[in-house]
């Protein structure tokens, strides 16, 4: 359950220079000595893959008639291209069309920078800084002569890019991209699934890790710190690391209250990493110094439960939404909810992953996307009791011809974290 904006308002205090914080100093200086990089055998997206994709894009293009898909930086335009960039005042995009090689448009003095992230052959049109870039775009579309189809602009695009397109060509039709975009990114291939199956790995090492090394007294930022330096001695890149220790385990991304860990305190933590930029996203939650009490094991064996009906209710062609309205009945026959009610589960029970953190679709009430082979999701249906505190398990799993199949395998009790 990861979206970095929301995490850094509590997490990111993990992400700061830990060495100036001597509160925490412990946490800036673990002994990591145990631990080695296991991505070694990762392999990146090569130039085949993402010549696939293009291919598989224009394909889509075609069938619905569309002259060209307009990209922002962003996992997009990393998925098409390669290029790694950031959105500024200043547009560089890229537009997909519907046959040939892409065009990246983006400032002169951009240039030299933009090339050295490309991985695809493409075309590449600068605009100066008194010129206008939708310009460039719209006279790339008509050198292509695909000024007349439908042009479709990936959901993420800003306001002041679309609107600018539309000034620049009034009589084009704007459309969405998503059957595009998501018809190519929300299935993953062999290749995307084993990056994802290697950052899982590492945050699973890194809970193994990490888990009796957790102190009383121990702050959550301090054990969000030890969480990231284990997931780097691993080879990830930390994405998030969030601890939630007692109350604050009850509010899916916690509070400002500062918590600390004691003996028989729920420490909820939810944390992923990325291998060459596909995600992994992990939650466990656990008793400090064991010996859960009557009311803990009872509500970690119902979200056990609750995780496991999901999973089984993940089949091929199913809507996705069915997946969350199973795991919510099976709730509300325990007197939870109804609905998103508390005390229950106030949020979906999971969403779509790979590039990014989040992606569609979700696993919520009302989607009726059909569950395909090579869509990954998240499943975490939590139960969280204001007041009190709260538990979720997250295990990401992808689907298979043959049913769902997990990156990482939920626990089997309170008392056993990981394997």
């Amino acid at each position: 359950m990861r979206r970095v904006p929301r995490r850094a308002v509590i997490a990111g205090v993990a992400a700061m220079p830990l060495i100036a914080r001597t509160d925490i100093l412990r946490a800036a200086e673990p002994d990591l000595s145990e631990l080695h990089d296991i991505t070694g055998a990762a392999r990146p997206i090569d130039g085949a893959e993402r010549a696939r994709r293009l291919s598989r894009a224009q394909a889509l293009m075609k069938a619905g008639n569309i002259g060209a898909v307009v990209i922002e930086p962003g996992s997009s335009m990393i998925y098409f291209t390669g290029v790694e960039w950031w959105r500024s005042e200043r547009l560089t995009a890229v537009v997909l069309p519907v046959e040939g090689r892409p065009c990246i448009v983006t400032p002169f003095f951009e240039e030299p920078s933009v090339h050295e992230t490309l991985a695809v052959p493409a075309d590449i049109r600068v605009w100066q800084e008194d010129e206008d870039p939708l310009a460039v775009v719209a006279g790339f579309l008509k050198d292509r002569k695909l000024a007349a189809l439908p042009i479709a602009i990936e959901e993420s695009v800003r306001f002041f890019a679309f609107d600018g397109l539309r000034k620049a060509l009034p009589e084009a039709r704007l459309v969405s991209a998503n059957p595009i975009v998501r018809g190519c990114r929300m299935i993953k291939t062999p290749a995307e699934l084993a990056l994802m199956q290697t950052a899982t790995d590492v945050t699973i090492a890194a809970y193994r890790w990490l888990q009796p090394r957790v102190e009383k007294g121990m702050r959550q930022q301090e054990v969000s710190a030890l969480m990231s330096a284990a997931t780097r001695a691993l080879g990830g890149s930390p994405e998030f690391s969030m601890c939630l220790i007692g109350e604050s385990a009850a509010y899916p991304h916690g509070s400002k209250q500062p918590q600390t860990a004691d003996t028989g305190r729920i420490v909820l933590m939810d944390c992923g990493c990325t291998v060459h930029g596909y995600q992994s996203d992990v939650s466990r939650t656990w008793v400090h110094g064991g010996n859960a009490g009557k009311e803990q094991r009872t509500v970690w064996d119902q979200v056990h439960r609750g995780q496991q009906i999901a999973f089984e209710a993940a089949k091929i062609g199913a809507p996705a939404g069915s997946v969350d309205d199973a795991v919510r009945r099976y709730y509300e026959s325990l007197g939870y909810g109804p609905g998103y009610k508390l005390p229950g589960l106030s949020h979906r029970t999971g969403h779509g992953i790979g590039l990014d953190g989040h992606e569609p679709v979700n696993l919520v009430r009302g989607e009726t996307t059909k569950l395909a082979p090579g869509m990954c999701f998240s499943d975490e249906p939590g139960i969280y009791i204001p007041g009190k505190f709260g538990v979720r398990l997250e295990d990401c799993f992808h689907m298979t011809e043959a049913g769902p199949r997990w990156f990482s395998q939920p626990p089997a009790s309170i008392d056993r974290l990981v394997g």
